[in-house]
């Protein structure tokens, strides 16, 4: 995988959903206000969190492409596995933050009725969290990208929470006032819901878990092309943010000389590497073979 064109790629991404949250903030924040809509006022808060969130996944993108260094040997793409941490608790933050104000509004005697105004913002905000979470995930998902794919999923919980604020104001437009600030709350539980989600995968990858089987496989089947590979066994693996860093041991013949063995072992890497994409680096220990 090219570092550069994935890099490249993270960024824009990245930039074009900072840009979409800063038009939808202020967009929401100042219709919600105007027409009185509690539900748009707390998915403008939202649409704030994302915006710091893709801040936080621009600087974590610029970090996790520094080329390896001293103190950090294996690279830095680790940083977009806390990143995806951050994220998560920035969401959760949030969540709380805005079923606490909607729960005092529902409780009050003043809950008012939003204008029709706060309606056409909500589907505006559908359709362009929805287009940013579609091209945002697609490149996350393209270039292994933990940080981008959480910030998709912070996108597709903003456009959750917008049907939620629709379905509340056009409820409180009808003549049911107290669904807006519900309509609140629910954005909120769901607000919160996604945060576990991101926070628990972001955790697994600090976690240094396997990946699925069939990679696991993958790299199996890679390591026994090279004819002087006798047995392959303890094959273990770890992701390393969008990485993943291999140990394995190889069992060869006994009666070839120490040289050979570690050509079959850097043959045996370098089939790895070729056919695993996701492969950052490869540790293989040589072991005699008995039949």
């Amino acid at each position: 995988m090219n570092e550069e064109t994935r890099y490249k790629a993270s960024r824009k991404a990245s930039y074009l959903g900072l840009l979409g949250n800063i038009v939808l903030t202020f967009l929401k924040g100042f219709i919600g206000y105007i027409a009185g809509s509690t539900a748009l006022m707390a998915d403008a808060v939202h649409s704030a969190s994302d915006f710091i969130g893709t801040l936080i996944v621009i600087k974590g993108v610029k970090i996790a492409h520094l080329p390896p260094d001293e103190s950090h040997p294996y690279g830095h793409h680790k940083a977009e596995s806390i990143v995806s941490k951050i994220i998560a608790i920035i969401l959760m933050i949030t969540a709380v933050f805005i079923g606490y104000e909607a729960f005092q509004i529902l409780v009050s005697d003043e809950i008012g009725i939003p204008g029709s105004a706060a309606i056409i913002v909500a589907i505006i905000s559908i359709g362009v969290k929805e287009g940013m979470y579609q091209y945002t995930i697609r490149v996350g998902r393209k270039y292994r990208n933990a940080a981008l794919i959480a910030d998709a999923w912070h996108q597709r919980s903003d456009a959750i929470s917008s049907i939620a604020a629709l379905i509340g104001i056009t409820g409180a437009v009808l003549g049911f006032p107290f669904m807006d600030p519900l309509a609140g709350i629910v954005v909120a539980l769901l607000i919160f819901k996604t945060a576990i989600s991101i926070y628990i995968d972001a955790i697994q990858d600090l976690m240094d878990s396997a990946p699925p089987q069939e990679v696991l496989d993958k790299i199996t089947e890679a390591a026994s092309i090279d004819e002087g590979v006798k047995a392959i066994s303890e094959v273990k693996v770890r992701r390393y943010g969008s990485m993943l860093l291999v140990d394995m041991k190889i069992n060869v013949s006994p009666h070839i000389t120490v040289e050979n063995g570690h050509a079959i072992a850097a043959r045996t890497k370098q089939n790895i590497l070729t056919h695993n994409d996701e492969v950052k680096d490869v540790l293989i220990h040589v072991n005699p073979y008995y039949d």
